[in-house]
């Protein structure tokens, strides 16, 4: 029959069969990548330098991009910056032939898993919420790429004294902590310039702006070795117009409110209430503005520098004024008691009018004999009385032209001291100014 016959064609037409799903079915790629991954990983050891030659030392290329400037503490001398920070190396036992697994290029390996470089960064302080990247991609040459966001704190001199136009420089200094320049040598990924002014990763919408990052490559020598050592110097300045705003603008007014009370008179008591009021408009404002300037125990700011000598102007105008309203108060009192004094002398005179030597004898005269005596006794006590008044009007003019030597030394004081808080007023606004024109020229 027909079918005894295809009988033995069978097992031809089932390997056909086969052969033509085999071609039309692709092979999965997954097998090749699986298979890759284990063949590099098998006998790969990852607490050895990946170089054939061990005296072959391995460059480690190194980038970072600022992203952001979270935090400027000045008082502990710290910065805190978003950054990325990309490296890559050449593991020459991570390499294959692409063709001979369909054609995979690049793949992705725990980085754990594999020889990484231990370069740190000389400035670390402390690493905060940054994600942990577990992965590294390695090419068919063994190029290995690492790449990942760091939000890191670090140590940095900060200077505050220009405040709030300051500008500041910070480094960071990546170098292997164990590996010599002969086994791990430093290079730069990008071109010097092009790390220089390359903002385009930075966020400018904080308080600080990037100016930008320079770079520099040398040798760290020390006793354990000659190591390599790349250094990216983070130059930031901060925008100042909100302290402008805040700050000076309301620090200049008060001050020029004080300033305008050298025009009241100093014996005025008014004066010295008015000062008082400004003096506590200065504590109120320093109270307010204490939050808002930085303080670092290194550097004080210019802006709490120029507040306290005026404020030092103002208490000492302040004290003169009371010393000066003291005196003259003393002045009125002892010109009181004078005018006292004479006045009962006046009644002391008018109930001694009876001779002392008839009050000693007790005899007792004629009314004649009285008025004979009478006479020469209020002569004489009209001579005394005139000998009295003549002193009082020299005391008084000596006293009046005491109080006016005063008085012009005084006023000469008010004076210098008015001249020298003009000059600190004008050298302060000045100084300012020269500030923000250097701040706006980088």
């Amino acid at each position: 029959t027909l079918a005894s016959s295809m009988a033995p064609l069978w097992p031809l037409v089932l390997v056909a069969a086969s052969g033509i799903l085999a071609i039309d079915t692709p092979h999965p790629r997954s097998s090749a990548l699986h298979h890759l991954t284990k063949q590099l990983l098998q006998k790969y050891r990852k607490e050895v330098r990946p170089v054939h030659n061990w005296t072959q030392a391995t460059t480690v290329y190194l980038d970072v991009f600022v992203r952001a400037v979270l935090d400027v503490d000045a008082q502990n001398q710290k910065l805190k910056t978003s950054v990325w920070y990309h490296e890559i190396w050449d593991d020459e036992f991570l390499s294959w032939n692409s063709s001979m697994f369909d054609e995979i290029r690049e793949i992705s390996l725990p980085l754990s898993a594999i020889w990484a470089p231990d370069i740190i960064i000389n400035e670390f302080v402390d690493l905060e919420r940054s994600p942990d990247l577990p992965y590294v991609y390695v090419n068919s040459s063994g190029t290995i790429k690492h790449s990942k966001p760091i939000q890191l704190v670090s140590a940095c001199s900060l200077e505050t004294y220009a405040f709030p136009f300051d500008i500041q420089n910070c480094s960071l200094t990546f170098n292997s902590i164990l590996h010599t320049v002969e086994d791990v040598d430093l290079a730069f990924l990008r071109s010097r310039e092009d790390i220089t002014h390359d903002q385009k990763a930075f966020l400018n919408d904080g308080e600080w702006e990037l100016l930008s990052v320079s770079s520099t490559y040398n040798i760290l020598q020390s006793s354990a070795g000659d190591f390599a050592q790349i250094q990216f110097n983070v130059v930031i300045r901060r925008r100042p117009l909100v302290y402008v705003v805040s700050l000076l603008i309301p620090s200049i007014f008060l001050m020029l409110v004080d300033l305008g009370s050298f025009y009241l008179p100093p014996t005025c008591h008014a004066r010295i209430v008015f000062k008082t009021s400004v003096l506590v408009g200065y504590t109120v404002f320093r109270l307010n503005i204490s939050d808002e300037v930085p303080k670092s125990t290194v550097t004080t700011p210019l802006i709490g520098v120029f507040f306290t000598v005026c404020m030092a102007f103002l208490v000492l105008s302040l004290s003169k004024s009371i010393l000066l309203v003291k005196f003259l108060h003393d002045e009125q009192c002892s010109q009181r008691e004078w005018t006292f004094l004479c006045l009962r002398g006046d009644t002391d005179a008018e109930g001694s009018g009876m001779d002392p030597w008839a009050q000693l004898t007790g005899v007792t005269e004629s009314p004649i004999c009285q008025e004979q005596q009478a006479q020469p006794w209020t002569l004489r006590e009209v001579w005394s009385q005139l000998q009295r008044i003549s002193s009082y009007f020299q005391t008084q003019d000596q006293a009046d032209r005491q109080e006016a030597g005063w008085l012009a030394l005084l006023e000469r004081f008010d004076r210098l001291l008015f001249q020298s808080y003009l000059v600190v007023l004008g050298f302060y606004t000045i100084t300012l100014c020269s500030l923000w024109v250097l701040w706006s020229g980088l």
